[in-house]
């Protein structure tokens, strides 16, 4: 358990750190881009990467760690270049297609007339989806160090790249133009975010090489393939499913306009202030590398470990509904985080930030279809919220633009949650405290509308305004369920003054 908790805080940090630093890249890329359509070009590509990466990983990557623990497998090298063998056919035919076919698919995308974006986009999707698998296969071997250490450079790396080719190449270019003429174009714009990413993706490739040449040493075995590729295939649906859900907004969007410049400048307001919500994504990310291990290391029929799952479930509910209230009574600063043109789109903050709530919330709810190996449900709800999705995109955004879109992405979080529920219940019923969580929403709402709806002129005065409201909810939560003289160290000060 004391390993379990040590790499899961390292896997973790990796990954949320390298979250939050990529997602500190946005207020520069706000600011250098020509404009809005600029970012919308951004959040569209990188969209498609997300799905093009589940699609390329076919579930193999469980699939990986399902087979190479098996316990009558006796050979856990064969499984590991079985794995490595599969990945780098399907990569490999993957970028002779894409070489093929760049002129037709970037015209079906709308980028015709820069069809390097999609080349690179695809090129950085076929090179990480291979990786995936090195990577899988450091965390068999327990090497979260090593893991992390590549991670982040690669981060680094990309952030370091970006600000060179957007902060540094136009100073340069400026004052000392002799330096970089020869290969620094001012004009090429969100181009280089890609380019940065091309570099990151060859150096991350490069650094694994020595993690793969164990796996190029043994031989493939094509009996094994056949029954991974099977089991993987229902966790290929899942994941399309899920991510799909979770990026249809940004892919569809620009096919439902005539204008693709409109389309684009619409998206990227949209995509920008996206990323202010991002900041409960970061927090239900952070909760999941905590929680998985922590339900599966729990005996599921045991009734005080329910009471933990219910604990756990309230909890979740007050920490995500203060970053709510955080986030929107300091948006006065936070909007800082974009630049103006980008404040219209501001909108839809709450929207996005409480349908993530809710995601998080059918996060916790779905441990009942994994402790009873049913998660063939967890595939119904993911699927029944991709149509939900799409119908309201494709019927709304014309008319009603991105706020159709953060929409979409409330109704089918809210959707997949009370499904969940209410299945849950009846295949493995625990009782969580749904009065609790009502009472907490209520409240929430209540200091929402009364932060929002006072015409407040100055900054000032609104800050302090909703910062008194943030500690009424503090003030709540403290006295209904966390009573400080309960915590270690707090308790302490407290029983010694009082």
């Amino acid at each position: 358990m004391k390993r379990l908790a040590k790499e899961t805080a390292i896997y973790g940090v990796s990954s949320i750190a390298g979250r939050f630093l990529n997602w500190l890249l946005v207020p520069m890329y706000t600011r250098v881009l020509a404009n809005t359509g600029e970012f919308g070009v951004f959040t569209n590509l990188y969209a498609w990467v997300a799905l093009l990466l589940v699609i390329l990983t076919y579930g193999m990557e469980t699939g990986f760690f399902r087979f190479i623990n098996k316990k009558e497998e006796q050979n856990p090298m064969r499984v590991y270049s079985t794995t490595l063998f599969s990945l780098g056919v399907t990569s490999i035919l993957f970028l002779v297609l894409a070489a093929v076919f760049l002129s037709p698919v970037s015209e079906l995308l709308g980028y015709i007339d820069r069809p390097e974006y999609v080349g690179m986009m695809l090129g950085i999707v076929a090179v990480d989806a291979f990786c995936s698998i090195p990577f899988a296969f450091l965390r068999y071997q327990g090497k979260a160090i090593r893991f992390a250490g590549i991670k982040l450079f690669s981060i680094f790396l990309n952030i370091a790249l970006n600000l060179f080719f957007f902060i540094a190449c136009p100073f340069l270019y400026r004052y000392y133009p002799e330096t970089i003429d020869w290969f620094y174009q001012p004009d090429y714009g969100v181009g280089y975010a890609f380019i940065a990413n091309v570099f990151t993706t060859a150096v991350t490739f490069i650094l694994l090489i020595p993690d793969m040449l164990p796996g190029f040493r043994s031989k493939p075995d094509l009996f094994l393939l056949k029954q991974m590729l099977r089991y993987s295939f229902p966790i290929l649906l899942l994941g399309i499913a899920g991510i799909f859900n979770q990026t249809a907004d940004k892919i569809i969007f620009p096919f439902l306009f005539e204008d693709k410049m409109y389309a684009n400048e619409q998206l990227g307001i949209y995509g920008a202030c996206f990323k202010i919500a991002v900041i409960m994504v970061m927090f239900i990310q952070a909760f999941r590398y905590a929680y998985e291990p922590f339900i599966f290391a729990k005996n599921k029929e045991d009734e005080q470990n329910h009471k933990a799952y219910v604990e756990a479930m309230k909890y979740f509910i007050i920490f995500g509904l203060l970053i709510f209230l955080g986030v929107m009574f300091y948006i006065d600063i936070i909007k800082y985080f974009v630049t103006p043109e980008y404040y219209p789109g501001l909108k839809v903050v709450p929207i996005v930030m409480l349908g993530e709530l809710f995601f998080g919330i059918y996060f916790n709810l779905s441990l009942w279809y994994k402790l009873i190996d049913q998660t063939k449900w967890g595939a119904y709800f993911s699927a029944i919220g991709c149509v939900v999705t799409i119908l309201i995109i494709v019927y709304f955004a014309p008319v009603y633009g991105y706020m159709a879109c953060a929409w979409a992405s409330f109704g089918c979080n809210l959707l997949m949650m009370i499904l969940s529920y209410v299945v849950g219940q009846k295949k493995f019923p625990i009782s969580y405290d749904i009065r609790s969580a009502f009472i907490y929403f209520a409240v929430a709402a209540l200091l929402f509308v009364a932060g929002m709806l006072p015409p407040i002129a100055s900054e000032i005065g609104r800050f302090l305004y909703r910062t008194v409201l943030l500690l009424i909810y503090i003030a709540f939560v403290v006295k209904r369920d966390l009573p400080l003289k309960e915590l270690p160290y707090i308790g302490r000060f407290f029983n010694k003054r009082f």
